[in-house]
Parts: structure tokens; sequence; C-alpha cells
């Protein structure tokens, strides 16, 4: 004899304790009850609460997790109106760009910036702006396609200008352009596109952007990945090894190119975000193109890069997480994790992730459980938040390095109570 399940109302009561909204748990009761799975109503309320966005552990040694957030950053709010677009001194409207601009154009020697939503945001904006209806010149090599299947050329079509390709896959030479530039009188930019996701090798041949600065159209190097300053001028100390060959926003700017765009929470480490900086003129016709409306940010990413940007002229590195704990040292992973004191110590190598500086590994040192307990770990072992770890060949490997060292009590009570 079949059973049947109680009233909606029991079961939500019966419920009421999982922390979740009782419209929530009437629309899953329903369902359950619908498709006749109504007696695993607890493994599906659990399965809710896994969805919801919340803190977790990075432990996978990806510094840059597109997954996890990408940079991790401290967003922050009074919860109070803010001056996003008063101009306190006349007390008339003023433009949520200038002030926050005006300092990532200081942070790149640009003579203007302004922010957008992501990076994509960007190159759609200045193409829209500044090449519709036009041909821009790209490199065969520079076709790329990112995460969530966004590809160059869908861009430009979107955008309204057309695609004009140069060179061949692995060899590009100034000459293409110039050859596509005369081929195509109506070429109204050339465009650099960072090969950030992966790396073409063997017999290839590239220009750089000081060879492409006097082609009479406007110059953009989407540098993407978003390093200001190849020097790293914010450190105390030289530049990590793992960045060199970076193209850097000042580098870019100062070779030649009109302007840069690049992402904001990646080697930059704050929000996401998108920066258009260089040439003062470009930049204003892109603030006035309509699409700019379409892709501006809010007060939060606006104050979240006021505040890094500060950090950054401030030489405040410490303060900025992800170079935080890029810079950690070898010595310093290995007290913590004798701290921990669980599993055995194992010497790893962490990578940026993000679509950034493929094939660059950063030395690190972690935990080695040899079993897989990544399972456990993420549904919250010892009442942690939910750690991420990765598992190679059956054994779970926790990569100190990308773990926040105020986490280190909650990983250490998740292992000792699995193992």
């Amino acid at each position: 004899m079949d059973s049947y399940p109680p009233s909606v109302n029991e079961l939500a009561e019966s419920l009421s304790g999982s922390g979740l909204p009782h419209p929530v748990l009437v629309k899953e009761i329903r369902k359950a009850i619908n498709e006749g799975d109504w007696e695993n109503l607890e493994t599906r309320i659990q399965r809710i609460k896994t969805m919801s966005l919340q803190t977790v552990i990075n432990a996978t040694g990806v510094l840059l997790h597109t997954n996890l957030g990408r940079a991790p950053w401290p967003y922050s709010s009074a919860g109070q109106a803010i001056n996003l677009e008063l101009d306190l001194n006349s007390g008339v409207r003023g433009s949520r760009q200038d002030h926050v601009g005006s300092l990532f154009a200081t942070l790149c020697d640009a003579e203007a910036a302004m922010i957008v939503n992501n990076c994509s945001s960007a190159v759609l904006l200045v193409l829209s702006a500044l090449a519709s209806e036009k041909g821009v010149a790209i490199s065969r090599s520079e076709m790329v396609e990112i995460g969530g299947n966004f590809r160059v050329p869908d861009v430009l079509e979107l955008s309204g200008a057309y695609l004009v390709e140069v060179g061949t896959t692995n060899r590009t030479r100034r000459e293409d352009y110039e050859r596509a530039i005369l081929a195509n009188r109506d070429v109204g930019m050339v465009m650099k596109i960072h090969q950030s996701n992966y790396k073409i090798v063997g017999f290839t041949e590239s220009v750089e952007i000081d060879e492409l600065s006097d082609m009479g159209v406007p110059l953009v190097a989407d540098i993407g990945s978003g390093l200001l300053d190849e020097s790293c001028s914010w450190l105390e100390m030289a530049p990590p090894v793992w960045i060199a060959g970076e193209p850097a926003a000042k580098q870019a700017l100062a070779s030649g190119a009109d302007l840069v765009t690049f992402s904001g929470d990646k080697l930059l480490g704050g929000p996401q975000a998108g920066i258009i900086a260089g040439d003062a003129e470009l930049i204003a016709k892109c603030m006035k193109h309509p699409l700019a409306r379409a892709v501006r940010p809010g007060g939060l990413i606006l104050s979240s890069l006021q505040e890094l940007a500060l950090n950054y002229l401030n030489r405040d590195w410490e303060a900025i997480p992800f170079w935080k704990m890029a810079m950690t040292s070898i010595d310093e992973l290995e007290d913590r994790v004798k701290k921990i004191g669980c599993g055995d110590p194992v010497s790893l190598e962490s990578v940026p992730g993000g679509g950034t500086l493929p094939g660059v590994a950063i030395p690190s040192v972690g935990i080695q459980i040899n079993e897989d307990i990544s399972h456990d770990l993420r549904l919250g072992a010892g009442g942690s938040p939910p750690i991420i770890a990765r598992v190679e060949e059956g054994s779970t490997f926790l990569d100190l390095r990308t773990v926040d060292p105020r986490c280190d009590e909650h990983v250490a009570s998740a292992l000792h109570e699995l193992i």
C-alpha cells in the first residue's frame, strides 16, 4: 500500500529549523511531493542550503579561482548614502567616474581612466564608442575565447565593428598590419589582445606595442589580467619571478598604446570590474557613448576600487589580500602547517588562475590526506565554512598559500574531525 505524505504545512513545520524561509520550504516540499520524493526532503533541503552564496575557504592553490570569485576582496558598506554622483563643493550633480577614475589614471600614468563592470564590458564599450562600422585589425594569434564562450569576433560584431584579420596563427609582423590597413581604408583601430589563458610556442613571431604606435589609428591593448606596473612599485621587495613577461598597464601606455583595458578581480586584486585607461579624448568618447550607462558600476564597486587604489598608492600591499597571499614566504607556510598539526606536510605548486599566466607555478606548502575527503570538507566538516580542496590520485591536498591564515583554526578543526 502506497504511503501518503503529510500535509505541506506539517512538513514545512517539521523543517522550520532548517534556516530556510517558509516560502522556500513550501516550494521545495511541493516540488518533492510532485516528484514522489518527499521522504528525501532533508537531503533536498541540505542541497538548497549549499547552493546559497556563502564564504568558503579556498585550499585549492589557485590564487584567482574563477569559481570562487577570483581575487579575495573584503567588500564593505556602511549601509548609508554616499556622494556617488554629487559634487560636495558645488552641491550639483557630479560624475561617478571622476574620483576613482583619477586614482587609476595616476596608478597607470595615464591622462584619464574610467570604470565599468568587467573587462569584457570595457572591450565592448571601447569598440562601440571608437570603432563602430569600422574595421579593427587584430592578429590571428589573438582571436581569443575566454570562459563562457566569450569570443573576440562575436564582441566585434556586437559592437558594430568588423574584424580585419592580420598575420597568421603563429607569426604576425608589423608589415601585416600595414598591409591590412592599406587594403581596408576604413580600419579605425588596431587592437592587441593578450594571450592570457594560453600560449603559442615554437615557430612564432609577434609584434610589440611600441611597433604599432604610429599606425595612424588608435591602438588599444587589452592586457586582461590587470597588472598595474611590471616593477610592482607597491611592494617592498623585488617583483616576484612568476610575473615576468606579463604585460602591465603602465608600460603598455608608455610603449604607445592609446588605451589599455584590464580586469579588477585578477592581478589587480580587487572586485570584479573593468578599467579603461589612457588618452583623455578617447576616454571622453567612451563616457559619452550610450552603452557607458549600461555597463557602469555601482557605488559598492566604486567604493571598493577607491580603497584598493589608495592601498596601491600608499604602498600598503599587505592590505590587498591577493598580494598578501601571493607573497607569503615558504617558511611562513611551513610554520602554519605545523600549527595545524594534521595530515602530512607536502611541497606543492600554486597557480595564478583566473585566465592569467598560463603555465606559471608558484612554490607552496600544504597538507596531504591520503584519502578523498573533499566532499565532507565542502559540506562544512567540524562546523567550518566549506573548504574547497583538490584531489589527485585519491589523495586530498590543501594548499595553504590560498588559505587566509585566519581560517587555519577552521581547517584544523575539520581535519581533526575527519581523520
